[in-house]
């Protein structure tokens, strides 16, 4: 298969390979089990850099590897979408843990107190209390959460 692209087509695709290696690596870096599996994709990638005109979005790293220029990282559009992107995941993984725990509190209870009446069903409630998290959020972001510690507050 041969391709052709235009610099700023290609300059794009090292965007777009740059954004998929930063979710790959987000915690982990180059120890992320996943790591070996992209990295000698997004070197060939990196290498035909000069061929397509965007030498400039690579440099050299450490080890003799190439790694986008620091510029990619500096752009503005990417930095916009990589905070969109982390501030949505933010907010969904606080919902759906807060709701999870929520969940599992309201399902041991009915289980001690040994209460008659149907059980409940997990799916329905934990989407109930999603919706009121996102609700809450949605009007007042953070400033009605606090955090009791050793249960002093």
């Amino acid at each position: 298969m041969k391709e052709s692209f235009s610099p700023q087509e290609f300059a794009r695709l090292l965007e777009l390979v740059h954004l998929g290696m930063r979710t790959v690596m987000s915690r982990q870096g180059g120890q992320s089990p996943h790591y070996a599996r992209y990295a000698g994709i997004e070197q060939k990638i990196l290498k035909l850099a000069e061929r397509y005109g965007c030498s400039d979005l690579v440099d050299v790293g450490g080890g003799g590897n190439l790694v986008p220029a620091a510029k990619v990282d500096a752009d503005k559009e990417l930095r916009k979408m990589v905070g969109e992107s982390d501030n949505d995941i933010f907010w969904h993984e606080l919902v759906a843990r807060l709701a999870d725990r929520d969940l599992g509190v309201e399902q041991a209870t009915k289980t001690l107190s040994e209460a008659p009446g149907p059980p409940i069903n997990a799916d329905a409630r934990l989407k109930e209390i999603e919706e009121a998290y996102w609700a809450e959020f949605e009007k007042h972001d953070l400033a009605r959460v606090a955090m009791l510690r050793g249960g002093k507050g």
